[in-house]
């Protein structure tokens, strides 16, 4: 457990560092497909020294990769309609709630009475994210978000368990949802456009991508130690870190207030973590 704990705070850090790279790009679209290519790239060796997941993991890294396109798409559109230190919270805590009622549904996790209690402590901070005059379509993009967040780290912890080397999946996933986002980027017209960005902003896109995609792959390690609810949680802790920096660094309007609603899903957080 103390492992799972570990590898998951550490991925939440690098988790909350991509999005705000993300959140003040110039163009939020480009830079999300670009650190996936970028991701990708950088992480491949891992392959020579740690080898590719096995053929039983296949199936799961396809259908994460085409639920990443709509992700990606979702996420950009939150945070061009809306504050980062509202849309990243709420993207980032409804995704824990839908994903460990999809782990107990689909892969038999157990959280418990004090786990589900938790979990409510969780949704009422959420909750009180949103608040009268909140842009209709930030929270509705950020909730879609959230709802595809849990639908890829559930489809990502059954296929990490169909390999014995999380990390390695975790690698492959970003070069193949790298693949499907460049598909559906040259399919938009966009592919002109991506390349003079990578020209401009590459040394972004790389550290966007090695952020991503090490974060991501600590997360499916840690989900061979620990329930898919209780790794996807502790990872959202990332939470209170993006409401800080929406409110300090880029200086959003309810960002105190954000902070508190955030502090909230963060005691819903460690209750969970105690009830494991």
């Amino acid at each position: 457990m103390l492992t799972a704990t570990v590898l998951a705070l550490v991925a939440a850090l690098l988790h909350a560092a991509w999005n705000l790279l993300i959140k003040t790009a110039h163009d939020r679209d480009l830079a999300a497909w670009g650190q996936f290519v970028f991701g990708g790239v950088a992480l491949a060796p891992v392959f020579f020294f740690a080898g590719f997941p096995e053929l039983a993991s296949l199936p799961f890294l396809l259908a994460s990769a085409v639920i990443h396109v709509l992700y990606v798409r979702a996420l950009v559109a939150a945070y061009q309609h809306g504050d980062f230190s509202l849309a990243y919270p709420l993207a980032r805590g409804g995704g824990a709630l839908t994903a460990a009622v999809l782990g107990v549904i689909a892969l038999g996790d157990g959280l418990g009475f004090l786990g589900w209690l938790s979990l409510g402590v969780v949704t009422i901070g959420l909750a009180s994210l949103i608040r009268p005059g909140a842009p209709r379509t930030e929270v509705v993009y950020a909730l879609l978000t959230a709802v595809l967040i849990g639908t890829y780290t559930v489809i990502d912890a059954a296929g990490a368990r169909h390999t014995s080397n999380g990390f390695a999946y975790g690698v492959a996933l970003t070069c193949l949802s790298a693949v499907t986002l460049s598909i559906v980027g040259v399919a938009r017209g966009r592919g002109r456009a991506f390349v003079s960005s990578v020209r401009r902003s590459w040394p972004r896109h790389l550290l966007s991508g090695i952020c991503l995609a090490t974060a991501y792959s600590l997360v499916l390690v840690a989900v061979r130690f620990a329930s898919v609810g209780y790794v996807a949680t502790l990872r959202e802790s990332s939470v209170v870190l993006g409401a800080a920096l929406g409110w300090l660094l880029l200086k959003e309007r309810l960002g105190l207030r954000r902070l508190i609603s955030a502090a909230i899903v963060t005691v819903g957080l460690v209750a969970l973590i105690v009830s494991q």
